[in-house]
């Protein structure tokens, strides 16, 4: 399975960084480029359950492929979403059925950094995504 462009860049980006210091502050910054989601947009249909922090999950099918938007109000968890939604965007359900989360987080060096809590969210995300996809 090949990798979207922009989850390509992400893959470069955070593998060139030599430490977890340098991986966070990329975090941030990736979750800064997340769009906003309006107040109508944040609401309990959206919210993705499961989650310690809140977290908004919106679908767009746009030529026959579902296209995400989230948000969060946790600054870490944002740059998380960020780099989850690049590795999802634009694929076909079938593969979007298939991603592997932990390997995603193992590959961009991330995945030890994720407490428990914030791995359930984001499998509760992804979870989401599929349940959207199906729909």
């Amino acid at each position: 399975m090949s990798l979207p462009v922009a989850a390509q860049e992400a893959l470069e980006a955070f593998t060139a960084c030599s430490g977890w210091e340098q991986r966070a502050r990329l975090l941030m910054q990736w979750g800064e480029r997340l769009e906003p989601l309006s107040d109508a947009e944040r609401i309990d249909e959206n919210r993705v359950h499961g989650c310690e922090s809140l977290v908004w999950l919106v679908a767009e099918r746009r030529d026959g492929r579902l296209h995400f938007r989230a948000g969060s109000d946790a600054r870490l968890l944002r740059g998380l979403l960020a780099v989850l939604l690049v590795r999802v965007e634009g694929l076909p359900r079938a593969e979007l059925a298939s991603v592997d989360l932990v390997d995603w987080f193992e590959q961009l060096g991330l995945q030890r950094q994720l407490s428990p809590s914030r791995s359930n969210g984001l499998n509760a995300v992804l979870q989401r995504m599929r349940e959207l996809a199906e729909s």
